[in-house]
């Protein structure tokens, strides 16, 4: 910018793309700075095997990316950016043959549960219904106070979402396939399973596969981080790339600074401005385990055994709930295991515009200890050959990321850890540190905006615009928060 910005805000991730957003929209002059050469942080797209084959570096399916209120308002279809909904938003393969499978469509997946079915449509039925309103109380800065809408599916969910998910899955399921497929959701979290609020997590990304899907974007993640961009420039702000801010002194007359950045980044950009407390509870602030990261070129699409896997867009790769628990454990107390629970994407199953004629690309990464570098190549693939035999002969090349080399990618992933902080039922209520307002800092007129603030984890959008509102209102005074503004008619 050609004079001194309203609002700065550093790190291009969707988290500082959302926050950026809802400035703009507001009519201030707003400037994004990034440390990478490109916008997105986990939402990238790069050619990391073979030419021509376009690799999600981190995210891939967005679930939230649909769902949270920030992104419907902001709708990527009128952004030029096409979301993919698989038939099947995600499969849970089992031993023999048999899977679980979450179709779009709720009475499909119960009817393909047996027994269970009726159970199933009990737990996520409410749900699908108030998918909206459920969805929009927990990712809103407002989710202390009593929710407005649907009470009492809000409640009953609340309820349900405490406990862990085995409790949860051995009380509403009496078969291996319901249990696994909810176990498997939950597995997201990076959390071991037998831990509060791990059954939340499960109901809530198994209620969004019937509610607004698991899509992807056609041409890669990368579309995502680009469309906002060039929303934000087409609202007069700007992203200056290259730039790594190490001191918020380069801020200093600057009205507003957010940052969407790890709780460690902050305290070490704001030297002596901070206070001694807010510094012990950063220190105190729990990383999760870390992730390792394998892409593949294959020739053919992976041969399940199973036929309806073959037609999902995510897999988790694990077997039994009770093997799901267990390979979650061991990275949560610092093992590493030879039965890791696989989280996997295959995208050209939707989108053949991310590989060559008739070729595949094909993701996963398995959750290790915090900072491991064990390569874990051979555990990953080990696991899929269980339930895709003949699937090391369709590899024509891969590119691996260990936990430490997912951090020199992105610093938030501090680690490996893709959540920026331990999702903890604590951790997520006082997240990074014990404070009413903990988008606030000690700092006047800054503002943390990434996933270390509520409500967490995901591609949604909703920390960057919890913080923009709360710097809206406390700096310059706006408390109509302004809509976000429509894309310019083609």
């Amino acid at each position: 910018m050609s004079s001194r910005p309203d609002a700065v805000v550093v790190g291009a991730g969707p988290n500082g793309l959302a926050a950026a957003l809802r400035l703009s929209a507001a009519g201030l002059r707003v400037q994004v700075v990034e440390r990478a050469s490109r916008p997105g942080g986990g939402m990238r797209t790069e050619e990391v095997t073979l030419p021509g084959f376009a690799h999600d570096i981190c995210s891939a399916v967005h679930p939230m990316g649909v769902a949270s209120p920030f992104f419907r308002e902001f709708d990527w279809a009128s952004r030029g950016v096409r979301m993919i909904h698989p038939e099947v938003a995600f499969a849970h393969p089992l031993d023999g043959g048999d899977a679980a499978v979450a179709h779009a469509d709720l009475d499909r997946t119960a009817a393909g549960l047996g027994a269970d079915g009726a159970a199933y449509r009990k737990l996520l039925g409410p749900l699908v219904e108030h998918g909206d309103d459920v969805i929009d109380y927990f990712l809103s800065s407002a989710f202390r106070r009593l929710p407005t809408r649907s009470l009492g599916a809000v409640a009953r969910f609340a309820l349900n979402a405490l406990p862990d998910i085995r409790w949860l899955a051995h009380r509403a399921f009496d078969g291996e396939p319901a249990r696994a497929l909810v176990g498997g959701a939950a597995a997201h979290g990076m959390l071991d399973l037998t831990r509060p609020l791990t059954a939340g997590l499960g109901m809530v990304l198994t209620m969004l596969a019937h509610h607004r899907g698991w899509p992807l974007p056609e041409g890669g993640t990368q579309r995502m981080a680009d469309a906002m961009v060039t929303a934000l420039e087409q609202q007069g702000g700007s992203v200056e790339y290259d730039h790594e801010v190490t001191d918020l002194r380069e801020f200093d007359g600057v009205p507003a600074v957010l940052l969407d950045t790890s709780p460690d980044a902050f305290v070490a950009m704001a030297g002596d401005r901070l206070t001694p407390g807010y510094r012990r509870w950063v220190r105190r602030y729990k990383h999760g385990p870390g992730v390792f990261k394998v892409d593949w070129a294959l020739s053919d699409p992976v041969p399940w055994t199973n036929p309806d896997v073959r037609r999902a867009g995510t897999v988790h790769v694990a077997g039994t709930l009770a093997e799901t628990i267990a390979g979650e454990a061991a990275p949560a107390a610092g093992r590493l295991t030879d039965q890791p629970y696989v989280l996997a994407v295959q995208p050209t199953v939707l989108d053949p515009t991310r590989a060559p004629d008739g070729k595949h690309v094909f993701w996963a990464y398995v959750h290790v200890p915090n900072g491991s570098d064990v390569d874990m190549t051979a555990q990953v693939e080990a696991q899929i050959e269980r339930f895709a035999p003949g699937f090391r002969d369709t590899v024509l090349a891969r590119a691996t990321k260990t936990a430490p080399q997912m951090q020199e990618w992105n610093p938030n992933n501090v680690g490996g850890d893709i959540s920026n902080g331990e999702a903890s039922l604590l951790q997520m209520l006082a997240r990074p540190v014990p404070r009413w307002n903990t988008y606030s800092t000690p700092v006047d007129h800054v503002f943390l905006a990434s996933s270390a603030t509520p409500p967490g984890p995901a591609v949604h959008g909703m920390c960057g615009d919890n913080a923009a509102r709360v710097a809206l209102r406390k700096v310059f005074g706006v408390r109509a928060v302004p809509p976000l503004r429509p894309a310019p008619p083609t």
